[in-house]
């Protein structure tokens, strides 16, 4: 599905509301094919936004697991080795992320 959203699942320290907001966006976006949506479909998208973040945040705290939970550092280490695998450099910062 899309790339941009990450596993939020069995972290230490547990995902924040941004991070499962920021993934809602992603997701909404993706079903409605809008990355910006109308005046007219904004209600519609916001209201979507709203509901799958509140779906995720239920999810995330009914999970369980027996497995260690996951340090975001090492997982990003992780990413960035497979990135450099996959293209031959060093990950690129993406255009509007100040770095």
């Amino acid at each position: 599905m899309c790339r941009s959203i990450k596993t939020l699942n069995n972290f230490e320290p547990p995902a924040t509301e941004a991070e499962i907001r920021a993934a809602a966006v992603q997701f909404v976006r993706k079903l409605s094919g809008f990355a910006r949506p109308s005046q007219a479909n904004q209600p519609a998208f916001d209201r979507a936004v709203d509901q799958v973040t509140a779906a995720a945040r239920e999810l995330l705290a009914g999970l369980v697991s027996s497995a260690q939970p996951r340090n975001r550092e090492a997982e990003a280490a992780k990413a960035r080795l497979r990135s450099m695998a996959r293209f031959g450099n060093e990950p690129r910062a993406h255009p509007r992320s100040p770095r």
